[in-house]
This record gives C-alpha cells, sequence and structure tokens, in this order.
C-alpha cells in the first residue's frame, strides 16, 4: 500500500476552519503545494465557495493547475444569509460557527471523504489530509482511511503555545481572572513570564468562566491536534525560536514554513513556469475589493499614509468608530481607512448619518473604501504605519512589508499578537482595551514622527529575517522542502 503511494504523485486534501482569515493562509498553502507539483483538492464550505468565486481571483490562480480542484460541503446557512451573520456580537457568531461545525459541517465533510467521491478521481484517492487545527475531527477521518493527517494551526506559535498551557493556566490560578487584574503578570506561560499580562491572553480566557464553551472548545482541539502525523505552522524560526522547542515536545514533526505570503510570491518568481502567467496579488476574498484605493495612494507622499483595516470579524462599536475617527483627523496625517459593510454596529437610522460625517470630514486627506487589497496596500511606498488588529495574516503581511503597525486587537489570537509587536519584536506600539481619540492622535504621531527612526530599525530588521527566511537558504524555504519530502514518503 505504502509503495503505491510513494510512486505516485500524492493527492492532498485541504480543509480550513471557515474563516476569512483560515481560508486565506490555507489557500496559499493550496497553491505553494499545487506550483511543487503536488494534486490538491480545497473544501470549501457552500457559501465560502460561492463568495471566493464572486469576488476573489481563485479562478485564475488556480486554472493553471491540472492536479488542483475544489469540493464543496454543507455549511448550514441559508443561501441568502451573508457571511458576517450580520450585526450578531462576536460571541453569537463563534457561537453559531461552533455549532454549525458540529452538527452539519463535520458529517459533511466526513460523507465527502467516506463516499465514493474520489475512487474514480483521475488523479488518485485522497492520500494525505491538511487540516485546520481547530477541526481535528479531519484527524479522525484521516486515521479512519488509514492515511496521514496535517494538522496546520493558522495562529501565531506564541498564541498556540498559550493554549497548550491552559491546564498551567488555571492550576496557578491565572485564570480565570477579574476584570481589576488585567495588568498583573502571568506567570505560567514559560518564555513568557516577564512580560506576558492578563490582557495579553487569547481574548477567549476572558471568559468568567474556565468551563465556557468556547474556551473549552480551543483547549480540546488544541490538545486532540497531537494525533497528526505532522503539523505546519505559518510562522519562521527567527521570529519565534524561544517559543518552538516547547511545540515541539508536543509536535515532534513540526514544519514552520511561513511567512507564507512570502513563500508564495517567492516560489512564483522562481518557477517559469508559473511566474509569467499567475496574478500578483493572491486574493482569495470573501469581499469585493475596492481598487481605486492604490490610485489614491499613487497621489500620496511616500511613507505619508496611515492604512487603516481590522480584518474581516471584528465589529466596532459606534463610540470606538468616533474615537478611531477623531484621533485620524486629529493627528493631521493622510489615511486609508478599510471599513468593512457591516463591521459598525449601529442603531436604526444611524448609517446615513455616520456615512455622510466620514465622507465630508474624511475628503481632503482621507479615502474609505469597503475593503482593499491589502498586500498591495501595504506594500506602497505611501503607506507609514498600519492601524490593525493583529490577526496573524495582517501581522504577517507587515511583518514582511516593513511598516510598523499600531494595535487594537479584537479577539482570538490578536491580544497576544499585539503584545509581541510592541514588546518583544519591538515593531509597533499597541492600544489594547484604551482605545479613545487622544491615544490614537498621540500613537500615530510618535510613530510617524519621533519615534519613527527607533520603530524602522527593528521593523526593517523583521522584514529583512522574514525575507531571508523563504529564500533558497532560508528555514521556512528548507522546511518546506522537508514538507513536500515528508508528503511524497508518506502519501
Amino acid at each position: 500500500m505504502a509503495e503505491t503511494r510513494s510512486s505516485a504523485t500524492p493527492h492532498v486534501l485541504i480543509f480550513p476552519f471557515p474563516a476569512q482569515g483560515h481560508v486565506n493562509s490555507m489557500l496559499k498553502l493550496a497553491e505553494i503545494l499545487s506550483i511543487s507539483g503536488i494534486n490538491v483538492t480545497f473544501v470549501n464550505t457552500q457559501q465560502n465557495q460561492s463568495r471566493q468565486l464572486s469576488f476573489g481571483n481563485v479562478q485564475s490562480r488556480f486554472n493553471k493547475f491540472p492536479g488542483f480542484c475544489f469540493e464543496t460541503i454543507q455549511d448550514g446557512l441559508p443561501d441568502n444569509q451573508h457571511h458576517s451573520a450580520g450585526f450578531r456580537s462576536f460571541q453569537d457568531v463563534v457561537e453559531d460557527m461552533f455549532n454549525r461545525v458540529k452538527n452539519v459541517i463535520t458529517p459533511s465533510f466526513r460523507e465527502l471523504l467516506i463516499s465514493n467521491r474520489f475512487k474514480s478521481d483521475a488523479r488518485g484517492p485522497v492520500s494525505c489530509i491538511i487540516t485546520d487545527g481547530v477541526a481535528s475531527f479531519a484527524i479522525d477521518v484521516a486515521e479512519e482511511l488509514g492515511i496521514p493527517s496535517i494538522s496546520f494551526r493558522t495562529i501565531s506559535a506564541c498564541c498556540t503555545w498559550i493554549y497548550f498551557c491552559t491546564s498551567k493556566l488555571v492550576e496557578s490560578g491565572d485564570v480565570p481572572f477579574k476584570d481589576e487584574d488585567m495588568d498583573r503578570l502571568v506567570r505560567s506561560v514559560p518564555e513568557m513570564e516577564s512580560f506576558l499580562r492578563c490582557r495579553d491572553l487569547p481574548s477567549l480566557y476572558r471568559a468568567k468562566e474556565i468551563s465556557h464553551p468556547n474556551l473549552d472548545f480551543v483547549r480540546t482541539e488544541t490538545l486532540h491536534s497531537v494525533r497528526a502525523t505532522a503539523h505546519i505552522l505559518n510562522t519562521f524560526d527567527d521570529l519565534e525560536a524561544p517559543i518552538l522547542p516547547h511545540l515541539r515536545s508536543y509536535w515532534p514533526n513540526l514544519y514552520t514554513v511561513g511567512p507564507l505570503n512570502a513563500l508564495l510570491n517567492a516560489l512564483r518568481s522562481s518557477t517559469t513556469d508559473f511566474s509569467a502567467s499567475l496574478p500578483v496579488s493572491s486574493n482569495a476574498s470573501l469581499y469585493a475589493e475596492d481598487r481605486s484605493c492604490m490610485t489614491w495612494l499613487d497621489k500620496q507622499p511616500e511613507k505619508s499614509v496611515v492604512y487603516v483595516s481590522f480584518g474581516s470579524v471584528a465589529m466596532v462599536s459606534q463610540e470606538q468608530w468616533f474615537e478611531i475617527w477623531y484621533g485620524l483627523v486629529n493627528c493631521s496625517y493622510r489615511f486609508l481607512w478599510v471599513r468593512r459593510p457591516e463591521s459598525l454596529l449601529l442603531e436604526d437610522g444611524e448609517e446615513n448619518r455616520i456615512q455622510a460625517e466620514l465622507i465630508e470630514a474624511t475628503k481632503e486627506r482621507g479615502y474609505t473604501v469597503d475593503w482593499a487589497p491589502q498586500e498591495e496596500v501595504l506594500n506602497h511606498p505611501a503607506v507609514g504605519v498600519f492601524l490593525t488588529h493583529n490577526g496573524w495574516n495582517s501581522t504577517l503581511e507587515c511583518m514582511v512589508a516593513g511598516v510598523p503597525m499600531l494595535c487594537w486587537p479584537h479577539l482570538a489570537d490578536q491580544q497576544i499578537n499585539s503584545r509581541y509587536v510592541s514588546e518583544v519584536w519591538k515593531i509597533g506600539m499597541d492600544i489594547k482595551d484604551n482605545l479613545n481619540r487622544s491615544t490614537v492622535e498621540k500613537l500615530i504621531r510618535e510613530i510617524m514622527g519621533e519615534k519613527r527612526e527607533e520603530l524602522m530599525k527593528s521593523t526593517e530588521k523583521v522584514a529583512q529575517m522574514a525575507r531571508k527566511s523563504v529564500s533558497s537558504d532560508g528555514s521556512s524555504y528548507r522546511n518546506f522542502e522537508a514538507l513536500l519530502e515528508f508528503i511524497r514518503k508518506s502519501c
């Protein structure tokens, strides 16, 4: 059986957790594997597939690869429901997503793999499953089929390590914690004892009960992930070196192959068969990009623009929106603001007034769009700082581009990412839990002014490390080659 698999081209099935950030990074991995000659099936939920085909460039990206195809499974959403689920709280959205994963997506995924669907596939049956790190049910399916499984955790190594330390956090009394303890140092996570505060823990630890379903979900998925045959992280060795040995004590077969956006660009440029025909961007967006912002950026002076985007999930209250807005207006710098259509929580009748006032206040120095081609924006010479939610994809893209960050994290791993950005890597500043117009104005002025030279030294150093890691002699490039060898030999 093993000899039959190793003599043919492996057929890898990739399954992301159905959220924009997860889909984005795993689709980059799918393209990297396709460039390398691996047959890939990418499994999307029905609604995400529909939105990507409408708004992204996935067709032009993947139609060059005869060994690639998409498959879809049920997601439990009605056809007319918007991706973001309207104006519900993030808590409600997460609970709904977890419920649909359990009750709809899991059985639909299993049916796809256990059925006869791939037995007649010209590429051969699926020989390996690469699953999202919070979708361990796919590891069960791989075991049932007798094939290897690879768990891909799409968050930072530092956040992953904290999740592994959950039992220590509970035993030491660090969690749950009270609101007045937010600045108390957390001593029970090795490598972070000197700078990790309660407020820097991933947002799920803010639950008042340690048995909260969302925290229990992440803890359980993290522990179950050790059953996978191998593991992937979208990071690079020089960035998170102190953490990686701890993770390898749980995941001995760990491949650090990031930043994936930089690795993908490196492979594209070095592969003559594809470099001329593939699009420059890697847009797998669930939203329609407004490229008019690029024309606007072309007219701005170098390093003069504050780029503002809070990702694909974060919801912003009207009060928060005004504080950001006034901070941007008062700092007197130009800004490009991505205002995702459903991201602003408004009462009935407020939308038109807010929009009118925003347009009036920003027409001279600012520009707003519903969604932007972020990698291109960050690499534009006019951009001087990124006001970001610190999702891991955005954080890595900003590192590669060499742009300092002003961090306003919202949820999940973003809290610890922002702490590392400000205190460990020294490539930005953190507004965490302290959003007001005077702070936004003050920190933008500092990053764009008096502290710019100091920040740029660290930022450029990290950018150089990131770019080196994906060069032909870099750690991530070598790790990716080792991953390819593992897939070809094991599958």
